[in-house]
């Protein structure tokens, strides 16, 4: 019997946070309002030696996610993500961070242009990648990921992150920091200065 042509489609619907610090550290935070595993944050960490770890949630998370990204850790643990006035107030094992969200940045701007509808559609995320890895280097809105998935990130605003605080095991963050060289968990990163954006990822895969 010869393999199946169909695909299925998962929608992650929520905010992804970037942010670098003076130690090294660097993490990429995922608050998904929707997506086939409820509402969850799972957060990506790189730390300055290059390693990755992935903090999930859940089990059923963690399997997934590092389905589709590559760590070299993966660590289950209670993740809370608390939105305040002046931005995110963060305790994920590990790492704990008070993050500091500001006024729509330039490529929020860009974004709005753009309506909705087209900005989450993966054809036009396939169309604009090439435009969208010029713009941000180290990014991207289309591309491949683990197990024979392909990604689409339909990025709809974005904020700045003016300010960073916080620890990772015990050990001072330092002050916020581009997110530089770009993180490498999935084909693409986040752009340079740090940001807080809206985004509808969707995963395809076989079914």
């Amino acid at each position: 019997m010869s393999p199946s042509n169909e695909t299925t489609e998962r929608r992650f619907r929520g905010r992804i946070l970037g942010a670098g610090s003076t130690s090294g550290v660097r993490f990429v935070v995922g608050m998904w309002d929707a997506s086939p595993f409820g509402a969850f944050t799972d957060v990506f960490v790189e730390l300055p030696d290059g390693s990755s770890v992935l903090l999930a949630p859940d089990e059923i998370v963690a399997a997934y996610v590092s389905g589709t990204y590559r760590f070299d850790a993966v660590s289950v643990v209670d993740i809370s993500a608390r939105r305040t006035a002046r931005g995110l107030e963060l305790d994920a094992g590990p790492l704990v961070a008070s993050v500091d969200v500001g006024a729509i940045s330039p490529l929020g701007r860009v974004l709005r242009i753009v309506p909705k509808r087209i900005a989450r559609d993966p054809r036009w995320l396939t169309v604009i990648d090439p435009v969208a890895k010029l713009v941000a280097p180290g990014a991207g809105t289309a591309g491949t990921a683990g197990n024979g998935r392909r990604e689409y990130y339909g990025v709809t605003g974005a904020h700045d992150v003016v300010g960073v605080r916080g620890t990772w095991a015990g050990e001072p963050l330092g002050e916020l920091a581009p997110l530089d060289p770009p993180v490498r968990f999935g084909f693409a990163s986040l752009p340079r200065i740090p940001q807080v954006v809206d985004v509808e990822t969707t995963i395809r895969e076989r079914a």
